[in-house]
C-alpha cells in the first residue's frame, strides 16, 4: 500500500484497531499507525496532510459502517 491508497489504508486501520474513533486520532499518531500497517511499502517521508486527512476519512467511513 501507498500514502495515495486511503481505502486500502482505512480497512487495515479498522481492522488493527476496530475499537478506535478515527476521528480522535491527531495526524501524527495516524502516520504511526499507517506505517506500523502490514503491506504498507511506501516513503514514511511522503505522507502530508492531504493524504492523512484523506487515510482519516476513509477510516471513519469504515467505523462509522461497522458501528451496528
Amino acid at each position: 500500500m501507498m500514502w495515495t491508497d486511503a481505502e486500502d489504508i482505512a480497512i487495515g486501520l479498522y481492522e488493527k484497531f476496530p475499537e478506535t474513533d478515527p476521528l480522535t486520532v491527531r495526524f501524527t499518531d495516524l502516520r504511526e499507525k499507517v506505517l506500523q500497517l502490514d503491506g504498507f511499502d511506501d516513503d514514511p517521508k511522503t505522507s502530508n496532510e492531504p493524504k492523512l486527512e484523506a487515510i482519516q476519512m476513509a477510516w471513519y467511513e469504515e467505523w462509522k459502517e461497522n458501528q451496528g
